[in-house]
């Protein structure tokens, strides 16, 4: 879809295919289960666990944060992660009204 055709479309579908593509990648799936996981921010381990280089999973990171999953903080050299609690709920309560409002309308 080019870019120019989104106009066509509103606010709330752009909003749920950019969730979508970002979430359409499994290493970033691997990696937002891996930090749902820790009882602390995380700042080194993602590469050890997900076994991808630091570039690629700054790049995944970086996604995550543009659709608001992820925080971090600079602890010197480092960027520490973890989950935007405020808006993982928001993201499963707009998850959950775009799959409950599907009716069943099978052959």
């Amino acid at each position: 879809m080019g870019l120019t055709k989104t106009q066509i479309f509103t606010d709330a579908q752009n909003q749920m295919a950019t969730i979508f593509k970002v979430l359409g990648h499994p290493a970033r799936i691997a990696i937002l289960e891996f930090i749902s996981k820790q009882e602390a921010c995380i700042c080194n381990d993602i590469v050890e666990e997900i076994g991808l280089a630091q570039p690629t999973i700054s790049q995944h990171l970086k996604e995550l944060k543009s659709i608001g999953l992820l925080q971090g903080e600079v602890e010197g050299k480092k960027v520490c992660y973890c989950i935007n609690m405020v808006r993982w709920k928001e993201l499963q309560h707009q998850l959950n009204s775009f799959f409950n409002t599907t009716k069943t309308n099978c052959c």
